[in-house]
């Protein structure tokens, strides 16, 4: 499973085949399946490889701190295996380590407070954003700051002051010094833990 989570890391999740992974391995592509059934086993097993990086929310830690460190720890193993965002949700056999993920996901929640439904909604908002923002992110043409500022002076060429707004967000924002894209990740991810402790909160007045 490690080596073909390497192979897909390398060259993408549509070289890994029976054939590439044997030749990775250095056995005949027939003898892998004394070990899995089809092509599917092996991604079911990567998907779970790559929860198995996620760092699990701490019992001991504030819920808020918890989802906060979660949610960046899987955004970076996303990041890492650029093949993964569209996958982790799709996968209809889970293994060991996504669901003990899950599981741990959900106490956090629940063992602070959250109603049931509440805590299905925090996890669904949640993870929408980190597998949304990690799949933008890799999916962006810039990735170097050098990239960003070579765009950005060609644009304001083309924008000819007909767009300011757009002039003034690359000009004053996107084109400054130390200006990094990933910061946003945390931005919206605290925007959105600070929603959900409000709405945790507004419950609780109500009981």
């Amino acid at each position: 499973m490690r080596a073909a989570m390497v192979l897909a890391d390398k060259r993408g999740l549509e070289a890994l085949t029976m054939r590439n992974l044997g030749q990775e391995l250095g056995v005949e592509a027939m003898s892998l399946y004394n070990h899995v059934a089809n092509k599917d086993d092996i991604i079911d097993g990567i998907v779970d490889l790559v929860f198995s990086e996620i760092t699990l929310p701490s019992p001991r830690s504030h819920w808020k701190a918890a989802m906060r460190g979660r949610a960046i720890s899987a955004h970076e193993a996303l990041l890492r295996h650029s093949w993964a965002p569209s996958l982790m949700q799709s996968r209809t056999r889970p293994g060991p380590a996504t669901l003990r993920h899950h599981d741990s996901v959900l106490g956090s929640l629940r063992n602070a407070g959250f109603t049931l439904v509440m805590a299905a909604h925090a996890v669904s908002v949640i993870d929408g954003y980190v597998y949304g923002f990690a799949l933008q992110q890799i999916n962006l043409p810039l990735q170097s700051r050098e990239q960003v500022a070579e765009v950005g002076q060609n644009i304001l060429l083309q924008l000819a002051g007909e767009y300011p707004h757009l002039a003034e967000m690359i000009t004053d924002h996107a084109m400054k010094p130390g200006y990094d894209y990933a910061e946003e990740f945390e931005f919206g991810l605290d925007l959105i833990l600070d929603g959900l402790e409000r709405l945790r909160n507004s419950r609780r007045k109500l009981r």
